[in-house]
């Protein structure tokens, strides 16, 4: 019978982009990339992280879906894309959060962020706060809306890295990137990422356009349980833009796969425990193990275990006692802290002499 053929992935599409990045939403592994570190103009993208704010806001009991704003001067006034609320007027958080998201409006954004941290100066404070909290490493953010400012700025990866978060931190309001259009005063105004719609596996996230920043897309899609990020930044054009990230999303799941290696509950080893109440335990890990590989590549992992030579009561639930480490063919692909099962409290008093007895003869005779 012939050898089963390794899986053949071809060459990463070259996109006409400044940068991008693609990645699994599950794992964070990142399958395509090209400059992603570099620090650019974000524009609308920036609202990614003005949405991820006031989702947590909401999320941790600070502010309500309800609650109401009074629409400052500064937030009417603001220009370019706009959600069209009015000065003195009051608006509910709701209705923001669907103004930033579906019509990326920047005079939304200010409002909520002078709703949540007073004025703008302050919230893009809170911005960078929470940029240092994600490991975003190559951004910074002066204002809530992306209009030009200096040292304003992201990079693909931190923005895929942000999208990440919305997704997994704030599920419950995800849906909201999806939406069509959104309608306030009156006025019906269409989500700008044409890619919803047009491709059913897309479900997020947003676009922006300046001239500094060219047209830019965040996008995620899902399709056979694998979930894939892709971040284009500093393309030509409206089309371009989707086009460019329709290429990345159709590579990502056409050659790759999540695959889940070992559930979280899944007991990998038992060990024998000295001078414990019970003499083994069981070794797993904290969570799912998910990684993403090349598709019918399932063949080629192998896990190894190194666990302590010698464990000894008490252990405590979640206590490390060794590694996991998985292979792909002879490449190491991750390492994994074993953690124990259960707790094992130490035995009486004689049957810990006896263990230790034991246990020294068991080290006499393997050279311990």
């Amino acid at each position: 019978m012939p050898l089963a053929a390794e899986p053949i992935i071809p060459a990463a599409p070259q996109l006409a982009a400044s940068s991008y990045i693609l990645m699994d939403a599950e794992t964070g592994q990142v399958l395509v990339s090209e400059n992603a570190d570099e620090r650019l103009p974000p524009a609308s993208l920036t609202k990614l992280m003005t949405s991820y704010i006031a989702e947590r806001e909401i999320l941790e009991g600070r502010i309500g879906l309800q609650d109401e704003t009074l629409i400052s001067v500064k937030a009417w006034k603001t220009g370019g894309s706009r959600m069209f609320i009015q000065e003195g007027k009051m608006v509910s958080i709701e209705d923001l959060l669907r103004g930033i998201i579906v019509q990326s409006g920047n005079d939304a954004s200010v409002a909520m962020a002078e709703h949540i941290a007073g004025s703008e100066d302050m919230f893009a404070q809170m911005m960078n706060t929470y940029a240092e909290r994600l490991n975003m490493e190559n951004t910074q953010y002066a204002n809530a809306t992306g209009l030009p400012a200096d040292n304003h700025y992201t990079s693909a990866e931190d923005l895929a890295i942000l999208a990440r978060h919305i997704i997994q931190d704030n599920a419950e309001f995800y849906p909201i990137y999806a939406e069509r259009s959104f309608t306030y005063n009156g006025i019906t105004q269409a989500n700008r990422n044409s890619l919803l719609g047009r491709n059913p596996a897309v479900d997020g996230l947003k676009t922006g356009h300046t001239e500094e920043a060219g047209y830019c897309l965040a996008a995620s899609a899902e399709q056979d349980g694998m979930r894939l990020i892709s971040v284009v930044m500093g393309t030509s054009s409206e089309e371009a833009r989707a086009q460019e990230t329709q290429k990345l999303l159709t590579y990502g799941f056409r050659y790759f796969q999540t695959a889940k290696v070992h559930s979280g509950d899944e007991a990998l080893y038992t060990a024998r425990v000295w001078a414990g109440n019970s003499e083994q335990v069981r070794l797993g890990l904290e969570e799912d193990l998910k990684l993403t590989i090349a598709r019918g590549a399932e063949g080629d992992l192998s896990t190894v275990l190194n666990i302590e030579p010698v464990l000894k009561a008490p252990i405590e639930k979640g206590q490390v006692l060794g590694e996991l480490l998985v292979r792909q063919g002879d490449e190491e692909v991750t390492r994994r802290p074993l953690l124990a099962l259960e707790p094992i409290e130490q035995a009486g008093f004689f049957k810990r002499i006896w263990d230790y007895i034991l246990l020294f003869f068991f080290n006499l005779f393997n050279g311990n």
